[in-house]
């Protein structure tokens, strides 16, 4: 669950980003405030609605695949792949409050989003690793416990040295001043 959280949070963030960039940089498109519902629209279709389109028109092109040339087929690919981020623009505007007006509206955004998450897979690994960061933070507070870096694998392949180093790290006692507090009580 954590890793689904924290892919949507990633993205989300990046999708308010690419709209706003979108609605200042087209006259025919509005977002404004409304960015911040489209990008869940716009995170949702791209989780979930976006595979299941790129795997149905992936099966459709495969039946004729072998009529076409390497190049057609190249073009038959990305003419795919821009359909499906036309799909799930029309979708982002039909279900949020962006709004887009004339012919350019519908054909640069998709364009745009495709280029955005082009940079958006540049630079996921990074961004998860601090939203994951983050969650783990927050999920610490709200539990009232500590953060742990360490997985079980990690754990158990640990040295004796370690292990009572991360002791004495929790606690604050030497091994010897915990034997000694030990025998005491």
């Amino acid at each position: 669950m954590k890793n689904g959280i924290v892919r949507f949070a990633a993205l989300y963030v990046f999708n308010v980003a690419a709209l706003l960039v979108i609605g200042l940089l087209l006259p025919g498109v509005s977002v404004g405030f409304n960015a911040l519902w489209a990008s869940v629209i716009l995170t949702l279709a791209a989780l979930f609605v976006k595979p299941l389109l790129a795997g149905a028109f992936r099966r459709s092109a495969a039946k004729s695949a072998a009529e076409r040339t390497k190049a057609g087929e190249k073009v038959v690919q990305y003419v795919l792949v821009y359909l499906v981020e036309l799909i799930v623009w029309v979708l982002t505007v039909w279900l949020s409050g962006v709004r887009a007006s004339g012919f350019w509206a519908f054909v640069l955004p998709p364009l745009a989003l495709l280029f955005g998450w082009m940079i958006y897979d540049q630079i996921d690994d990074r961004l998860r690793a601090k939203a994951g960061e983050i969650y783990d933070a927050v999920q610490a507070r709200v539990k009232g416990g500590e953060t742990t870096t360490t997985s079980p694998t990690t754990a158990a392949a640990e040295s004796p040295e370690t292990r009572a180093a991360r002791d004495e790290l929790d606690d604050g006692l030497t091994p010897e001043q915990r034997r000694m507090l030990d025998e005491l009580g």
